[in-house]
Protein backbone atom coordinates (compact mmCIF):
# COMPACT_ATOMS: atom_id res chain seq x y z
CA UNK A 1 0.00 0.00 0.00
CA UNK A 2 2.48 2.50 -1.31
CA UNK A 3 2.03 6.15 -2.12
CA UNK A 4 2.29 5.88 -5.91
CA UNK A 5 -0.61 3.40 -5.95
CA UNK A 6 -2.98 5.82 -4.18
CA UNK A 7 -4.55 7.40 -7.29
CA UNK A 8 -4.78 4.13 -9.24
CA UNK A 9 -6.05 1.48 -6.83
CA UNK A 10 -9.82 1.18 -6.42
CA UNK A 11 -11.06 1.99 -2.90
CA UNK A 12 -7.50 2.67 -1.73
CA UNK A 13 -8.65 4.66 1.31
CA UNK A 14 -10.88 1.80 2.42
CA UNK A 15 -8.19 -0.85 2.18
CA UNK A 16 -5.77 1.41 4.04
CA UNK A 17 -8.18 1.74 6.98
CA UNK A 18 -8.86 -2.01 7.05
CA UNK A 19 -5.14 -2.76 6.75
CA UNK A 20 -4.46 -0.47 9.69
CA UNK A 21 -7.13 -2.33 11.68
CA UNK A 22 -5.39 -5.64 10.93
CA UNK A 23 -2.01 -4.27 11.97
CA UNK A 24 -3.48 -3.01 15.26
CA UNK A 25 -4.93 -6.46 15.89
CA UNK A 26 -1.60 -8.12 15.10
CA UNK A 27 0.15 -5.82 17.59
CA UNK A 28 -2.46 -6.58 20.27
CA UNK A 29 -2.05 -10.32 19.73
CA UNK A 30 1.73 -10.33 19.32
CA UNK A 31 1.56 -11.69 15.77
CA UNK A 32 4.67 -11.01 13.70
CA UNK A 33 4.11 -8.84 10.62
CA UNK A 34 6.33 -8.75 7.55
CA UNK A 35 5.87 -5.88 5.10
CA UNK A 36 7.29 -5.75 1.61
CA UNK A 37 7.35 -2.72 -0.64
CA UNK A 38 7.46 -3.10 -4.40
CA UNK A 39 10.39 -1.09 -5.74
CA UNK A 40 10.05 1.73 -3.14
CA UNK A 41 12.65 3.84 -4.97
CA UNK A 42 10.12 4.35 -7.76
CA UNK A 43 6.78 3.65 -6.08
CA UNK A 44 7.37 5.23 -2.68
CA UNK A 45 7.14 3.76 0.79
CA UNK A 46 4.11 2.44 2.61
CA UNK A 47 1.56 5.24 3.04
CA UNK A 48 1.76 7.27 6.25
CA UNK A 49 -1.71 6.19 7.38
CA UNK A 50 -0.37 2.67 7.89
CA UNK A 51 1.39 2.50 11.26
CA UNK A 52 4.30 0.09 10.90
CA UNK A 53 5.28 0.33 14.57
CA UNK A 54 6.41 -3.05 15.83
CA UNK A 55 6.46 -4.87 12.49
CA UNK A 56 9.12 -7.57 12.24
CA UNK A 57 10.50 -6.42 8.87
CA UNK A 58 9.95 -3.87 6.11
CA UNK A 59 11.73 -5.06 2.99
CA UNK A 60 12.09 -3.68 -0.53
CA UNK A 61 11.52 -6.06 -3.41
CA UNK A 62 11.34 -6.12 -7.18
CA UNK A 63 9.83 -9.61 -7.46
CA UNK A 64 6.04 -9.63 -7.54
CA UNK A 65 5.82 -12.40 -4.93
CA UNK A 66 6.90 -11.30 -1.49
CA UNK A 67 8.52 -14.71 -0.95
CA UNK A 68 12.05 -13.37 -1.23
CA UNK A 69 15.03 -14.87 0.66
CA UNK A 70 14.71 -12.40 3.57
CA UNK A 71 11.02 -13.27 4.02
CA UNK A 72 11.77 -16.99 3.82
CA UNK A 73 14.43 -16.57 6.53
CA UNK A 74 12.04 -14.57 8.73
CA UNK A 75 9.30 -17.19 8.35
CA UNK A 76 11.80 -19.93 9.26
CA UNK A 77 12.57 -18.05 12.51
CA UNK A 78 8.90 -18.05 13.59
CA UNK A 79 8.20 -21.38 15.28
CA UNK A 80 5.30 -23.40 13.91
CA UNK A 81 4.10 -21.08 11.13
CA UNK A 82 1.26 -22.94 9.46
CA UNK A 83 -0.77 -20.08 8.05
CA UNK A 84 -0.31 -16.57 6.74
CA UNK A 85 -2.70 -13.64 6.35
CA UNK A 86 -2.14 -11.48 3.25
CA UNK A 87 -3.49 -8.08 2.27
CA UNK A 88 -2.40 -5.18 0.10
CA UNK A 89 -2.09 -4.44 -3.61
CA UNK A 90 -2.39 -5.57 -6.31
CA UNK A 91 -4.67 -8.57 -5.83
CA UNK A 92 -3.94 -10.15 -9.20
CA UNK A 93 -0.19 -9.56 -9.09
CA UNK A 94 1.71 -9.44 -5.78
CA UNK A 95 -1.03 -10.92 -3.60
CA UNK A 96 -1.83 -13.72 -6.04
CA UNK A 97 1.78 -14.68 -6.75
CA UNK A 98 2.66 -14.62 -3.05
CA UNK A 99 -0.38 -16.70 -2.11
CA UNK A 100 0.26 -19.33 -4.76
CA UNK A 101 3.91 -19.59 -3.81
CA UNK A 102 3.12 -19.97 -0.09
CA UNK A 103 0.46 -22.62 -0.74
CA UNK A 104 2.98 -24.47 -2.87
CA UNK A 105 5.21 -24.57 0.20
CA UNK A 106 2.45 -26.07 2.34
CA UNK A 107 1.37 -22.89 4.14
CA UNK A 108 -2.33 -22.13 4.56
CA UNK A 109 -3.11 -18.67 3.16
CA UNK A 110 -5.92 -16.29 4.15
CA UNK A 111 -6.49 -13.28 1.88
CA UNK A 112 -8.36 -10.39 3.48
CA UNK A 113 -10.77 -9.31 0.73
CA UNK A 114 -11.71 -6.01 2.41
CA UNK A 115 -8.02 -5.03 2.64
CA UNK A 116 -6.98 -6.08 -0.87
CA UNK A 117 -7.56 -4.31 -4.17
CA UNK A 118 -6.29 -3.66 -7.69
CA UNK A 119 -6.47 -0.96 -10.34
CA UNK A 120 -9.12 -3.05 -12.10
CA UNK A 121 -12.06 -4.66 -10.33
CA UNK A 122 -12.12 -7.34 -13.03
CA UNK A 123 -8.51 -8.29 -12.27
CA UNK A 124 -9.32 -8.33 -8.54
CA UNK A 125 -12.45 -10.45 -8.97
CA UNK A 126 -10.82 -13.08 -11.17
CA UNK A 127 -7.76 -13.28 -8.92
CA UNK A 128 -9.90 -13.86 -5.80
CA UNK A 129 -11.93 -16.50 -7.65
CA UNK A 130 -8.79 -18.28 -8.86
CA UNK A 131 -7.23 -18.17 -5.41
CA UNK A 132 -10.37 -19.54 -3.74
CA UNK A 133 -10.46 -22.41 -6.27
CA UNK A 134 -6.90 -23.33 -5.30
CA UNK A 135 -7.87 -23.69 -1.63
CA UNK A 136 -6.79 -20.26 -0.46
CA UNK A 137 -9.19 -18.80 2.09
CA UNK A 138 -10.72 -15.50 0.97
CA UNK A 139 -12.09 -13.82 4.07
CA UNK A 140 -12.66 -10.48 5.84
CA UNK A 141 -10.77 -8.52 8.45
CA UNK A 142 -13.38 -9.10 11.14
CA UNK A 143 -13.46 -12.84 10.46
CA UNK A 144 -9.65 -13.04 10.68
CA UNK A 145 -9.45 -11.07 13.91
CA UNK A 146 -12.16 -13.12 15.59
CA UNK A 147 -10.66 -16.37 14.34
CA UNK A 148 -7.34 -15.38 15.91
CA UNK A 149 -8.91 -14.97 19.37
CA UNK A 150 -11.34 -17.88 18.82
CA UNK A 151 -13.17 -17.47 22.14
CA UNK A 152 -14.62 -14.67 24.25
CA UNK A 153 -12.44 -15.98 27.08
CA UNK A 154 -9.26 -15.14 25.15
CA UNK A 155 -7.29 -12.59 27.22
CA UNK A 156 -7.26 -10.11 24.29
CA UNK A 157 -10.88 -10.63 23.19
CA UNK A 158 -12.13 -7.31 24.63
CA UNK A 159 -9.36 -5.37 22.88
CA UNK A 160 -10.14 -7.07 19.56
CA UNK A 161 -13.86 -6.55 20.12
CA UNK A 162 -13.25 -2.83 20.61
CA UNK A 163 -11.19 -2.77 17.43
CA UNK A 164 -13.99 -4.31 15.33
CA UNK A 165 -16.89 -2.38 16.89
CA UNK A 166 -16.59 0.11 14.07
CA UNK A 167 -17.39 -1.96 10.97
CA UNK A 168 -15.01 -2.03 8.05
CA UNK A 169 -15.99 0.42 5.29
CA UNK A 170 -18.86 -0.66 3.04
CA UNK A 171 -16.96 0.05 -0.14
CA UNK A 172 -17.55 -1.00 -3.70
CA UNK A 173 -15.22 -3.93 -3.09
CA UNK A 174 -18.16 -5.97 -1.80
CA UNK A 175 -20.08 -5.97 -5.06
CA UNK A 176 -17.00 -7.01 -7.03
CA UNK A 177 -15.90 -10.16 -5.18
Amino acid sequence: MQERFRPAIKYFGDIISVGQRLLQGARMLGIPVIVTEQYPKGLGSTVQEIDLTGVKLVLPKTRFSMVIPEVEAALAEIPGVRSVVLFGVETHVCIQQTALELVGRGIEVHIVADATSSRSMMDRMFALERLARTGIIVTTSEAVLLQLVADKDHPKFKEIQNLIKASAPESGLLSKV
